[in-house]
C-alpha cells in the first residue's frame, strides 16, 4: 500500500503541494490526471525519493520495489531482447552466480530460486511485451543502436513491464506508442498483477485500464473511484455544488452587509448590526475548485474548393527510389475527416508527407486543386522550433507586414497569452509549444490539415479544445494519432496503411480495436470460408440474445461486486488487520479476473449474435 501522508513541497517559492494526503491499496490501478504544471511528475519523483518533501511522508512496504521509465535505454550494440531481459537483476545476477558457483548446495539454492522466479520463461515474456510494443522477432535481436530515440523509449518500456515492479509509475507511456501500441498496453496495465500508477492524458487509457482517478488540483490530492469518464461526472457535479453553495454564500453575505451598511449608527439597530458584522467575520469563503479553463484554438477558415481538392492515380511514393506505398488511388475531397490506421513503420507518416507534398511519387499522378494549401504538423516540428526566440519572433518571420496587435491575436488564439507571447521558446511548456506548431501550420488557412500525433504535450482541457476546433473547422483532415477518444470524434472514415497499401477500412474504430486485441493479425485479415449462409431459426437468435443478456448481468454484478470491495480497501481502517487485507485483496484480484473472462465471454457471445442478425 502506497500512504501520502500530509505532504508539501515547493519549487522556487511556488507551492505544489501543501498538505496532500492520499492512500492507494496494493494491486490498485491509478491514473493521475492534473493541469500541466500542477506537479504531477515533481509528485513521482517524491515518491521515488529523488527530491525531499519539505512536509509530510510518504510510505511503501519495505523492500518494495518502485519502476518507471527515466529515459530511453543506450543506443549500443546489445540485443533489444537481451536488453529487456537485464531489467531483471535478479535473475541476471543468479544466472551468473549459476555458471560461476561450484558448492553443490548454493547450485541447488540458487536453481531452486530461479524456478521460483520462473526464470526459464523469461525469454518468452520478454519477447511477448516487445511485440506488443511494436518489435517484430527480427528487430527484437538486433542492437539498440539501430533504432531512434522514439523506439528506444519502447525498449525501456518494456524492460520496466518484464521486471514487473511492485509499484509502476508510467508518465504520459502512450506518448512514444502508436495506436496499436497504446492498445495493447491498455490491455497490459489492466492485467498487471501490482500496483500501477499513470500520468496520462489519454482518456482511452484512463477508462479501460485504471480502477482510480488521483486528482491533483489545488495543490491537494482527491482520489475518485472509477475510471475517467466518472471522475469528470463526478467532479462536474462537485464544481456545481460548490457554485450553488459559493453563490448562496454570497447571497447571504450581501444581506448581512446591506443589514450593517443600513443601521450600524442607529442606536437601536446598532447591537444586531455589530452580531452580523461578527457573523460575516467568521463566514469562511466558499470558492469553487480551481477550474481549467478550455484554452481554446482558432484555425482560420479557408474559401471553399470544387471537390477534389486532391487524387491520387496509381501513385507510389518512398525514399531513394525504393517504394513504400504503391498502387495509391486515393480521393479527398474538403470535408473529408480521415484517419490512417496501421502499425509504425507500414507508411503512414510517409503518406502524410506525400499529401503534403514534402515527397515526390515515383511513379502514378497527383491531381491538385490549383489553389490547394495545406497545413502539416509533425510531432518532430515542435523540436524544430527555434529555443532561442519567441513565438512572437517565430509569427513575425511569416507575417511581417502585421501589425504587433494581430500578432498577438493570432497567438491568443491558440491559447498564448500576452506573457508566453514574449518567452523564449525554450522556456515555454511542451504544451505551449505544440501549440505554437499548430499555429505555424494554420497560420495560411489551409484547405487540408495533415496532424501526425497531435496530442503529445496536451493536457485533457486542451485535447477536448482541439476537438472543438477541428469540429468547426472547414477543411479536410488527416490525423495520425494513438488517442482513441480524439479520432472517434473527429473522423468519419478510416484508411487502412498496411502490407504497402492504403485502403478503405470496413469497420469503426472499436472493430480495429477488437480486431487487435483479439490477436487478428492486420497483415493477414482472417478470410471467410466460401460456404453458402443458413438462416438461423427464430429460436437460435432468441438463445443467442439471451446468452448476451446474460454475460452483460454477469458483468454488470462483477461491477458492482468490484466497486464494493474498492470502497473496502480504500478504507484504511481495513488495514489495521493484516489477515481482512490479505483477503479484501484476494476477492479483488478474483473479481478481476472474474471481469476479463466475462467481457470476453460477453464479446464471444455479441459476435455471434451479430453473425446471424446479419
Amino acid at each position: 500500500m502506497l500512504r501520502i501522508d500530509d505532504i508539501t513541497y515547493s519549487i522556487a517559492g511556488h507551492r505544489l503541494l501543501d498538505g496532500a494526503s492520499a492512500t492507494i491499496p496494493e494491486g490498485h490501478k491509478v491514473g493521475i490526471v492534473g493541469r500541466n504544471g500542477t506537479g504531477k511528475t515533481t509528485l513521482f519523483r517524491l515518491i521515488r525519493g529523488e527530491l525531499a518533501l519539505e512536509g509530510g511522508a510518504i510510505s511503501l512496504p519495505a523492500r518494495a520495489r518502485i519502476g518507471g521509465v527515466a529515459q530511453e535505454v543506450p543506443g549500443n550494440e546489445v540485443s533489444l531482447l537481451d536488453t529487456v531481459l537485464s531489467f531483471d537483476v535478479e535473475r541476471t545476477e543468479l544466472l551468473e552466480q549459476s555458471t560461476s558457483e561450484t558448492d553443490g548446495a548454493k547450485i541447488a539454492e540458487i536453481q531452486t530460486r530461479l524456478a521460483d522466479i520462473d526464470a526459464w520463461s523469461a525469454e518468452a515474456r520478454a519477447s511477448a511485451i516487445l511485440k506488443g510494443l511494436g518489435f517484430t522477432d527480427e528487430e527484437q535481436h538486433m542492437p539498440c543502436s539501430a533504432f531512434s530515440g522514439g523506439w528506444r523509449m519502447r525498449v525501456a518500456l518494456a524492460g520496466v513491464l518484464f521486471a514487473a515492479p511492485d509499484l509502476l509509475l508510467l508518465d504520459e507511456p502512450t506518448n512514444y506508442l502508436d495506436l496499436e501500441g497504446a492498445l495493447w498496453l491498455e490491455t497490459y496495465l489492466a492485467r498487471y498483477p501490482h500496483t500501477v500508477l499513470i500520468i496520462s492524458h489519454d482518456r482511452g487509457l484512463l477508462n479501460r485500464a485504471v480502477g482510480a482517478i488521483l486528482h491533483l488540483e489545488d495543490r491537494k490530492l482527491t482520489l475518485y473511484q472509477g475510471g475517467y469518464d466518472k471522475f469528470a461526472e463526478t467532479r462536474a457535479a462537485r464544481l456545481a455544488a460548490a457554485q450553488s453553495e459559493a453563490r448562496k454564500q454570497e447571497q447571504r453575505r450581501a444581506h448581512l452587509q446591506s443589514y450593517v451598511d443600513r443601521f450600524r449608527y442607529k442606536a437601536d439597530k446598532a447591537r444586531q448590526a455589530q452580531a452580523r458584522l461578527k457573523a460575516l467575520a467568521r463566514m469562511q469563503p466558499i470558492s469553487a475548485p480551481q477550474e481549467a479553463a478550455l484554452r481554446r484554438f482558432s484555425f482560420p477558415a479557408p474559401e471553399e474548393l470544387s471537390p477534389p481538392i486532391l487524387r491520387l492515380e496509381g501513385a507510389a511514393v518512398g525514399y531513394d527510389g525504393a517504394a513504400v506505398l504503391s498502387r495509391l488511388d486515393l480521393r479527398i475531397d474538403q470535408d473529408d475527416r480521415i484517419a490512417l490506421l496501421g502499425r509504425n513503420g507500414e507508411g503512414k507518416s510517409t503518406l502524410s508527407k506525400l499529401l503534403a507534398g514534402k515527397l515526390d511519387v515515383i511513379e502514378g499522378r497527383v491531381h491538385k486543386a490549383a489553389k490547394l494549401r495545406v497545413g502539416y504538423f509533425a510531432q518532430h516540428q515542435v523540436d524544430e522550433l527555434h529555443l532561442d526566440e519567441t513565438p512572437l519572433d517565430h509569427i513575425r518571420r511569416l507575417r511581417p507586414l502585421e501589425t504587433p496587435a494581430r500578432l498577438r491575436a493570432r497567438l491568443a488564439g491558440f491559447g498564448i497569452g500576452a506573457e508566453q507571447a514574449e518567452t523564449l521558446v525554450q522556456n515555454l511548456s511542451g504544451g505551449q509549444k505544440a501549440r505554437l506548431s499548430l499555429m505555424l501550420a494554420t497560420v495560411d488557412a489551409p484547405h487540408m490539415l495533415i496532424l501526425d500525433e497531435p496530442t503529445n504535450h496536451l493536457d485533457i482541457e486542451s485535447r477536448e479544445a482541439l476537438v472543438e476546433a477541428l469540429t468547426d473547422y472547414s477543411g479536410a483532415i488527416i490525423l495520425v494519432s494513438h488517442d482513441m477518444h480524439l479520432l472517434g470524434l473527429v473522423a468519419d472514415r478510416l484508411w487502412l496503411v498496411n502490407g504497402g497499401r492504403v485502403v478503405p477500412f470496413e469497420g469503426d474504430l472499436e472493430g480495429y480495436r477488437a480486431m487487435l486485441l483479439g490477436g487478428q493479425d492486420v497483415d493477414k485479415p482472417a478470410q471467410p470460408k466460401p460456404v453458402k449462409p443458413k438462416k438461423p431459426s427464430r429460436e437460435a437468435v432468441l438463445k443467442l440474445r439471451q446468452d448476451v443478456r446474460k454475460c452483460e448481468e454477469r458483468i454488470e454484478k462483477l461491477h458492482e461486486m468490484e466497486r464494493k470491495v474498492a470502497d473496502k480497501l480504500a478504507d484504511p481502517k481495513v488495514y489495521d488487520d493484516i489477515h481482512a487485507v490479505t483477503e479484501w485483496q484476494k476477492k479483488y484480484t478474483e473479481i478481476e479476473n472474474g471481469l476479463a473472462l466475462a467481457e470476453q465471454l460477453w464479446l464471444e457471445a455479441q459476435e455471434r449474435l451479430e453473425a446471424v442478425e446479419g
